[in-house]
């Protein structure tokens, strides 16, 4: 898994309009190539007195799912523009689609790249771009003697933390960054002088900064 990727949060759309043709750009995360499929075709169905709906998308840790589809727009005008600002923005997991109704005015190959360009962005924009970070559960089972100083340790170390539960001893489930867990892991040995009972869990993703 990656340690870090960009994405966009949620479903997002905003609309421009670019010489009478309007261009309605909207973005959401999706997890497989099946779920952006949908995601088109979804849009498709709820615009279908649109001109077009040109879409494009990038699934897989190593951006190994890509697609352009340019909906009856001249070739390379309309999926490839928008899979691009995909790609440049550094987005995984993504998929775009960019709906336009035609306004009377032809815009040319350049005007029609720039204007698909500008609707996936806020298409993309509106969506809330984001950062996900992994990180390690890491459950530390200590005396209650301990608490207060793991507590502050662990604030001052920028270590987020989960659920905490207190019997005959009190358990924390710390999540360090997963690069980082098995410093932590040691650390924490070291910090408890081994007196702390320490279990390793599954890796999760968490929105950077939050």
């Amino acid at each position: 898994m990656l340690e870090r990727y960009a994405t966009v949060r949620d479903y997002g759309s905003a609309e421009i309009v670019i010489k009478k043709s309007r261009f309605i750009g909207h973005a959401r995360p999706v997890s497989s190539e099946e779920e952006a499929v949908q995601f088109i075709e979804q849009l498709k169905k709820k615009y279908w007195d649109a001109t077009h709906n040109c879409s494009a998308y990038v699934v897989g840790e190593r951006d190994q799912c890509q697609k352009a589809l340019d909906d009856g727009e001249p070739s390379g005008t309309a999926g490839k523009p928008i899979l691009e600002v995909i790609k440049n923005r550094g987005l995984k997991n993504v998929a775009v689609v960019v709906t336009r109704y035609f306004g009377g005015i032809m815009l040319g190959a350049g005007g029609l790249v720039r204007a698909y360009t500008d609707g996936a962005v806020v298409g993309i924009d509106a969506a809330d771009p984001i950062v996900k970070v992994l990180h390690r559960e890491i459950a530390v089972d200590i005396d209650y003697t301990w608490y207060g100083k793991l507590e502050n340790a662990l604030r001052d170390r920028g270590i987020r933390t989960g659920e905490v539960s207190f019997t005959d001893r009190v358990r924390v489930l710390c999540l360090p960054e997963a690069g980082e867990a098995e410093r932590f892991r040691d650390w924490l040995v070291d910090f408890t002088q081994g007196q702390a009972l320490i279990e390793t869990g599954e890796e999760r993703y968490f929105v950077d900064g939050e």
